[in-house]
């Protein structure tokens, strides 16, 4: 039996995932642990109930409705965290979505009559679904059954992904029916990429050589930026030097923005000490430069 993940959310109409007009679908569940997380409720594979302040009008109904004892309208997230058990009651008697259950199953046949509604813009824009999260490589027989279904209608795949995952799993499952992977880097230096991101780097760096050798898809690198973290010139500099290594002469680079830092707190998690800003475009130039001195074009 194919293991159903959870989906967190399907966005529609996307120009910014791949090339056309996309649907993008955010798998629920990462191997990694990173600080600077933009979908840090895409981490954990298993259900969570995220609660937004601002849309809370106190009226009790979740209080009423939980079995577990674990709302209190007197804290100001409202759930006890240690005893939620994430069944999604409260979410269900929530009358302006304050409270919401984070997580989504589909079969395969629904996502799939899900994502080809908007068929004829994949085809008349070049467009297509792109696959997201969290980490879609983490449930290879399910991918791979809704990535052979899409293929029926000859869907343009992109897949994105970290790149820690089991290769010949991967190889065998997902990559025959993939037309695009973005594939991210963060940090050069494996102390430092354990340190923000929960894991070494070794697996991910192994991989991105197989995929190059390989050589059945194409492949786009990026690196997002993160400023005092993965946006120093050494770090840069040091990927650089590393995909120059692969015969790749083209990187992205994904400057920072904190609007991912808001739902930590939804989800009951510290927010990381990061900035609650935008990168200035003296700090993005700054990055490009470091990028470029390799060269990397």
């Amino acid at each position: 039996m194919i293991q159903l993940p959870l989906v967190i959310d399907i966005k529609r109409y996307s120009f910014e995932d791949g090339p056309g007009i996309r649907s993008v679908v955010f798998f629920k569940g990462c191997p990694l642990r990173c600080i600077f997380c933009h979908n840090p409720e895409a981490q954990k594979p298993t259900a969570e109930i995220a609660f937004s302040r601002d849309r809370c009008i106190a009226c009790g109904a979740c209080v009423d409705e939980c079995p577990q004892d674990a709302l209190d309208l007197e804290l100001p997230g409202r759930i006890r965290r240690d005893r939620c058990i994430s069944c999604g009651k409260c979410a269900e008697v929530c009358p302006t979505d304050a409270i919401r259950l984070v997580g989504r199953y589909y079969s395969v046949e629904s996502l799939t009559e899900v994502l080809l509604r908007d068929f004829e813009y994949y085809r008349h824009s070049g467009g297509g679904v792109t696959l997201t999260g969290g980490e879609c490589t983490l449930f290879p027989e399910y991918v791979e059954a809704l990535l052979k279904d899409l293929k029926t209608k000859n869907v343009h795949i992109v897949l994105e992904t970290s790149g820690y995952f089991n290769y010949d799993t991967f190889r065998r499952k997902i990559y025959p029916h993939v037309d695009l992977i973005y594939y991210d880097f963060k940090l050069a230096d494996e102390e430092a990429h354990k340190k923000y991101c929960g894991r070494p780097n070794k697996l991910i760096l192994r991989n991105f050589l197989r995929l190059v050798e390989d050589g059945a898809a194409e492949i786009h690198p990026r690196i997002p930026l993160v400023p005092g973290i993965t946006a120093t010139d050494e770090n840069l500099s040091s990927i650089a030097g590393f995909l120059l290594s692969c015969g790749q002469e083209q990187v992205r680079l994904l400057p920072y923005n904190p609007m991912g830092l808001a739902k930590y707190q939804t989800i009951g998690r510290l927010t990381p000490d990061l900035p609650q800003r935008f990168m200035r475009p003296e700090e993005e130039a700054q990055a490009y430069e470091a990028i470029k001195r390799r060269p990397l074009s």
